[in-house]
């Protein structure tokens, strides 16, 4: 799916903003003898991203050691959602470092329990206990260990089956992998659970059909009842996109959930945290989920994952089996914690939803210019998306996706690779913390970018 991005040095015009500065070659020299280095111990499959070396970064800018500044429109993949390098956040990892318990394993600590206790004040009644883990794709492994566990624990060893969606991305481990909705990203594993499968995912345009039928459907064409089902996994918008389901697809599915005993999930992993505009992105729906699997932006730093629901699922495990070597780690829960205060304190959940009307319209202006190229635009807050096909056709051109990310690098604004099912998806997801005035010199560099590559081709 991805595609290597050029590594020789070359001169590009200078840039000189309040947000950006470009004043050397891109990817400067230095940079890239450094990257080569890193590039001998690591895998080719690494190789992913436009070639900066970062050296820091504060709230919106990305920094390299060269003299160049990044205004960033990925938040280090919908990481730091309050900022790169928040003061409150990098103050509470410095205090607890400095106070001098920097891991305790299973053991109790403070900061855990604030942030436990801080988390379940932030979700739906009745979700109220919770797992901390480190990665999405452990919140998205256990989230499945729960729905099967219950569904025996209910229905008997004929109650496993998990369903997840086309398209869908969950992580890179194998059940995670398996869950999700990407062909090409299971091909390693060959004997697949046979109990986990796909539904279409009804997002209006590469699934056309958006009614509640296509999953019941699909259940049935695998072969399966209802009964047999022990949980659903589905982003609350799927980050190739992002897409959003129907508001009553969402509805129809809870109520279909609660007739037969399956647990539903909702993976805010990337969703979450304020980025959508609300501080978990099923609150669009109107629906309550009985799992929250949930990472990344809930501590705009380190490594913390977990996964939130209700006590009657999180406790049918035996005492001492859920066990993780940084489950609760106290520094990256501190993290954590102030990283949630600030987004709550500041109204960054708010923030997101008011300029994502910027860049809802600013999206669909692109579009309108350039719609035999651009198939489709989405946004909810401060996560949107532009997907380029061929000339004219409903078909992704990766390779047009690709060349726009690459010039915006050029010109001081920041992209990671084209994600989606087929590398076609530009993902626009800046730190909650952006200005209005940040985000149009962002969506103007980002419009030209788009112009320039369009007429390349």
């Amino acid at each position: 799916m991805g595609m290597p991005f050029n590594m020789t040095p070359r001169d590009v015009a200078p840039v000189g903003t309040k947000f950006r500065c470009i004043q050397t070659q891109l990817p400067h020299p230095e940079a890239v003898e450094t990257i080569r280095r890193i590039q001998q111990n690591e895998p080719r499959a690494s190789e992913s991203q436009p070639p900066l070396l970062w050296d820091r970064a504060e709230d919106v800018g990305v920094f390299d050691r060269f003299g160049n500044k990044w205004l960033d429109f990925t938040s280090g993949v919908l990481v730091a959602n309050s900022g790169h390098a928040a003061p409150e956040v990098k103050q509470a990892i410095v205090d607890t470092a400095q106070h001098g318990n920097l891991h305790s394993f299973a053991f109790y600590n403070e900061q855990r329990g604030e942030l436990t206790k801080y988390l379940a004040d932030l979700s739906p009644d009745g979700l109220d206990k919770m797992f901390l883990l480190s990665s999405g794709a452990e919140a998205i492994e256990f989230a499945v260990k729960c729905c099967r566990s219950h569904g025996i624990k209910f229905g008997g060893d004929k109650k496993l089956a998990i369903v997840g969606f086309d398209r869908g991305f969950h992580g890179r481990t194998l059940g995670a992998q398996q869950v999700g909705g990407i062909p090409g990203q299971k091909d390693w594993i060959v004997l697949r659970d046979p109990a986990i499968f796909n539904a279409p995912f009804p997002d209006g345009y590469w699934q056309e059909d958006v009614e509640f039928e296509t999953f019941t459907e699909k259940i049935r064409n695998h072969g399966l009842k209802p009964e047999s089902i022990a949980g659903v996994v589905m982003e609350s918008f799927q980050g190739g996109g992002p897409d959003f389901a129907p508001v009553e697809y969402v509805k129809r599915l809870r109520r279909w959930c609660d007739r037969y005993g399956v647990l539903l999930v909702f993976d805010e992993i990337q969703a979450g945290c304020g980025r959508s505009g609300k501080f978990w992105a099923f609150e669009h729906y109107d629906v309550k989920p009985d799992l929250i699997a949930f990472g990344k932006g809930v501590s705009s730093s380190l490594p913390m994952s977990g996964v939130i629901g209700r006590p009657d699922v999180l406790d049918i495990f035996d005492h001492g089996s859920l066990v993780s070597t940084h489950s609760g780690n106290p520094i990256c829960s501190a993290a954590a914690l102030a990283n949630l205060k600030k987004i709550k304190n500041e109204k960054l959940t708010e923030n997101a939803a008011n300029l994502g009307v910027v860049l809802t319209e600013r999206l669909e202006a692109i579009q309108s210019k350039h719609s035999a190229r651009i198939g489709r635009v989405s946004s909810r807050g401060l996560v949107g998306g532009l997907q380029t096909v061929l000339a004219g056709k409903k078909e992704p051109d990766p390779e047009l996706a690709h060349r726009i990310v690459e010039l915006c690098f050029e010109r001081g604004l920041l992209f990671f690779a084209p994600a989606g099912a087929w590398g076609q998806t530009i993902k626009l997801c800046p730190p909650l913390t952006i200005t209005e005035e940040a985000l149009i010199e962002g969506m103007d560099v980002f419009a030209s970018a788009v112009d320039d590559a369009i007429a390349e081709q």
